[in-house]
C-alpha cells in the first residue's frame, strides 16, 4: 500500500452542535413564517440537520423540527406532512431552503381561515447551531485505509465529514470524496457511489453502516479484480 506523497493525509475530525438560543419564538403559523423571514441562517440549519446529531430516544415522525412542531403543537396534519418530505440535501444553500419553508408555510395560510395556537408550553423556540470541531489525532494514509477505519468512526465524525462537509466553501462535497479526488481519478468509482448516498432521512448509526458497506465491497471487488489479472 503505497502512500502518494503528494496527498495530504486525511484528517480525522469529530464535532459536536452546541446549541445557542436566538431570543425568537413561535405560538401560531404567522409568528412562524415572520421570524423565518429574518433568523439566522444557522437556526434553519439547526432544526433540520441537528435532529440527526442530538440524542433520541424514540423513533421521531418527522426528520425536522417544524414538521414536528406543526404536528404535535399546532395539531395540522396537513402541514406536517408537507413540511416532513422536505429533504434539504437537495438545495444549494440555507436561503434556498429557507425560501421553500416559507412558501410552504404561507400556502398553508393562504388555505386556512383560522389560525391555530400552540399552547405556551409548547411555542417554537428557534435555536441556532455553532459547530464545535475536535481534532481527533488520527489520520489516514490510503483509500485502502476507509474500510477498516469507517465503522469505528464517531458519529460526530460522520456528521462533520459527510453532512457538515457539504455546505463548506469552495467544495461543497463530502470530505472522503474531496480527499479520494486528489489521487487522481483513479477513486472516481467510489467517490461516485458515495454522492448518491442521501444521508438525510437515516440515523448516522445507519449513515455509518451504508457507508461501511459500500467501502468494503468497493475494495473487495478491487482485490478480486487484482488477483484474477
Amino acid at each position: 500500500m503505497a502512500r502518494n506523497s503528494k496527498v495530504e493525509p486525511f484528517v480525522v475530525k469529530d464535532c459536536v452542535l452546541a446549541a445557542i438560543a436566538t431570543g425568537r419564538r413561535a405560538q401560531n403559523l404567522r409568528e412562524l413564517r415572520d421570524h423565518l423571514q429574518v433568523v439566522h441562517p444557522g437556526s434553519v440549519y439547526y432544526h433540520f440537520w441537528g435532529c440527526l446529531l442530538r440524542p433520541r430516544f424514540d423513533d421521531p415522525e418527522y426528520n425536522n423540527d417544524f414538521a414536528s412542531w406543526a404536528r404535535h403543537a399546532l395539531h395540522d396534519i396537513r402541514l406536517a406532512e408537507r413540511l416532513g418530505v422536505i429533504d434539504p440535501a437537495d438545495f444549494t444553500d440555507i436561503e434556498t431552503l429557507r425560501q421553500e419553508l416559507i412558501d410552504i408555510i404561507e400556502e398553508r395560510l393562504d388555505e386556512t381561515e383560522f389560525l391555530n395556537w400552540a399552547g405556551r408550553d409548547k411555542q417554537f423556540y428557534f435555536v441556532r447551531a455553532q459547530t464545535v470541531v475536535f481534532d481527533t489525532g488520527r489520520r489516514l494514509l490510503h483509500p485502502n485505509e476507509l474500510p477498516a477505519a469507517i465503522p469505528v468512526l464517531s458519529l460526530g465524525s460522520i456528521y462533520y465529514h459527510l453532512i457538515d462537509a457539504r455546505r463548506r466553501e469552495p467544495q461543497f462535497t463530502d470530505d472522503f470524496r474531496s480527499w479520494l479526488e486528489r489521487w487522481g481519478g483513479q477513486y472516481a468509482d467510489l467517490g461516485q457511489q458515495l454522492a448518491e448516498i442521501d444521508p438525510y432521512f437515516i440515523p448516522l448509526a445507519e449513515l455509518r453502516t451504508q457507508l461501511t458497506t459500500i467501502v468494503r465491497s468497493y475494495h473487495f471487488e478491487r482485490q478480486l479484480e487484482a488477483s484474477v489479472s
